[in-house]
């Protein structure tokens, strides 16, 4: 595993108006073209990719790639699964 830098500035993911403790994901952007993911709930669980991917996986969500995740199931009103 990658060192995780120190410095690094963490963004969170959350609706507009979204309070409390979430559980919201957080992304920082960090040296050599590497991204940095974690959850608030588990912080020291990181997830490191590469810019290129980051920014083919931001184009997938606008491009509706991946909207089949975000699909309400009527019985339950959770997600439903893939």
């Amino acid at each position: 595993m990658a060192d995780i830098p120190a410095d690094l500035t963490w963004t969170r993911a959350a609706p507009e108006g979204g309070e409390g403790p979430g559980p919201w994901i957080e992304i920082a952007f960090g040296p050599d073209e590497l991204v940095y993911l974690r959850e608030t709930g588990d912080p020291t669980t990181i997830v490191t990719t590469t810019q290129a991917k980051w920014d083919a996986f931001t184009k997938g969500v606008q491009a509706g790639e991946f909207d089949h995740f975000a699909e309400l199931d009527d019985n339950q009103g959770t997600a439903a699964p893939a």
